[in-house]
């Protein structure tokens, strides 16, 4: 936890482990994963019910294995503090919650999508700038080289979590203490730039 409290006050970002929703922005009735083109993929009962086990956890100070290390090309990165098993849940995306179409034209590099709707004008976007959790320093991949996609250790899901849209970091590997973790940006809409990334 001092190495997120360290990067959090470095970019001027407040600790939340959970969705927010901010008045002027998208309100929480807006996350309904009903609107999601394609449909979206419901997260079972058993892993419903660890995923709130991982919150009351936090709540409690119990932290996932991970660590947030400074480097001077990439930035802030996350790398595991112990070993974590192939398909672990590693943590939930978080941040504020906003209409894409309010977010077009915002500099901010941690965006994530929460909800692709069939209309544009519903669709959601996860805004970590403000306020979110370690998953705002797990860096991506470059999806244009082999020895970017070598990398990738975790998979973004969206799922259906009781009728809302959630974001999940899940391992698509074992992961050994001291390992870097990363996935790809690009995972469901190729939209993001790579090129330059390490």
């Amino acid at each position: 936890m001092a190495s997120l409290a360290t990067a959090l006050s470095a970019t001027g970002t407040k600790f939340s482990d959970e969705l927010t929703y901010m008045h002027g922005m998208a309100p929480r009735s807006a996350n309904c994963a009903a609107l999601e083109d394609g449909g979206m993929q419901v997260l079972s009962r058993e892993d419903i019910e660890t995923l709130s086990l991982c919150k009351k956890m936090m709540e409690r100070g119990e932290c996932p294995p991970l660590m947030v290390v400074f480097d001077s090309k990439e930035g802030f990165t996350v790398e595991a503090d112990r070993f974590i098993k192939d398909l672990t849940i590693v943590t939930e995306y978080t941040g504020d919650v906003d209409y894409l179409m309010n977010r077009e034209h915002d500099d901010g590099d941690s965006m994530m999508t929460l909800l692709s709707a069939k209309t544009p004008s519903q669709s959601l976007v996860i805004c970590p700038d403000k306020c979110g959790n370690i998953a705002r320093f797990i860096n991506g991949i470059n999806n244009h080289t082999p020895e970017g996609k070598k990398k990738q250790n975790l998979k973004c899901v969206r799922y259906d979590v009781n009728g809302e849209c959630r974001v999940l970091l899940i391992a698509i590997r074992d992961i050994s203490k001291g390992e870097r973790l990363y996935y790809d940006y690009n995972g469901h809409e190729h939209e993001y730039p790579t090129h330059n990334f390490l």
